[in-house]
């Protein structure tokens, strides 16, 4: 009884595997008796990494310059299915890429994908996803109730990233199927954000801003903080929305899920949307001058007091240490 094999959809950038790929490794390693990695691109420079946090083996379709991830990826494990070759499980990150592999994977072998899981648990010989509903509030357990792929998508930031005793990878050529008009798409050009510092969703301090703040210029106290203490600067829905900051800064149900060591609540609520993408960092400090602002109900500190009064005198305190 229990998973035989899982394979994690690998995504690497020039930096190396993904935070995202990594988590999703130390998390199937636990689950299932065999743990390999699918992705595309040279799987040779990330086999250590990937190894060292429990994958036996990396098939890779190779180099995709030029082309979309998604049909090639979703083609090859189909295919590898079909064969009899391809895994139990497969686990895709919700990102762009991963939306993309399970989505057109889902199409091709008509297999649904269970979405949104935060967590993953064996009963059985079948694999159960965990998923927050109505806000967070509630979480649900859903399955496969027959031996197909089973497919989830699973949200970043879910589980820690933990290196075991693996060593390198083996790495083995994955064949790519007809892919008929899917394959006809090419990416002309790339557009990266302009960023400094750590990025949101690794930083170790996130000091978000909120509505609180009043306007667009008053969202400067949240990056010069931020900065100081050298995080990442975030954001609640309502200040993206208002067009303040670009949606990459956005923390929230729709927007990205941080577990920093210290989360910095500025003039934010704490509305339902917006906890469910911070409430699991280790130490939340939050500045309202609502004293009833739900934002309190899971801050570790809070500070009743006007935002534009409080981050100047922290901003100039920090300044003055140097």
């Amino acid at each position: 009884m229990g998973i035989s094999k899982i394979w994690v959809f690998g995504e690497a950038t020039e930096a190396g595997a993904t935070a995202s790929t990594l988590e999703m490794l130390t998390r199937a390693r636990d689950l299932a008796d065999t743990v390999e990695v699918v992705m595309s691109g040279d799987a040779a420079s990330v086999a250590g990494p990937l190894g060292a946090h429990g994958a036996t083996t990396v098939h890779t379709i190779g180099d995709i310059e030029g082309a979309l991830a998604g049909p090639r990826v979703a083609s090859a494990i189909a295919g590898a299915v079909e064969a009899g070759s391809g895994p139990d499980v497969l686990l895709c990150a919700t990102s762009y890429d991963g939306r993309d592999v399970a989505g057109r994977l889902s199409a091709r072998i008509d297999r649904p994908v269970i979405t949104n899981v935060v967590d993953l648990a064996v009963d059985g010989d079948r694999l159960l996803g965990i998923e927050p509903v109505f806000g967070g509030t509630t979480d649900v357990t859903t399955g496969f109730n027959d031996d197909g792929l089973a497919i989830f998508l699973v949200r970043p930031k879910s589980f820690a990233a933990e290196e075991s005793d693996g060593g390198l990878a083996d790495v083995a050529e994955l064949a790519v199927g007809d892919l008929g008009n899917t394959g006809a798409a090419t990416v002309r050009e790339r557009f990266v954000e302009e960023s400094s510092g750590p990025k949101l969703d690794e930083a170790a301090v996130v000091v978000s801003g909120g509505r609180g703040l009043g306007d667009p210029e008053k969202y400067e106290m949240i990056e010069s903080l931020a900065k100081l203490v050298k995080g990442a600067p975030g954001a609640s829905r309502a200040v993206v929305d208002a067009g303040w900051v670009p949606y990459s800064y956005q923390v929230g149900q729709t927007g990205k899920v941080v577990k920093p060591t210290v989360y910095l609540a500025c003039g934010i609520s704490g509305a339902t949307q917006h906890l469910v993408g911070m409430k699991g960092s280790a130490n939340i400090i939050a500045i309202n001058k609502d004293e009833e602002a739900p934002i309190f109900g899971v801050a570790d500190l809070g500070i009743v007091g006007d935002v534009h009064k409080v981050l100047p005198k922290l901003i100039e305190s920090l300044q003055a240490r140097g």
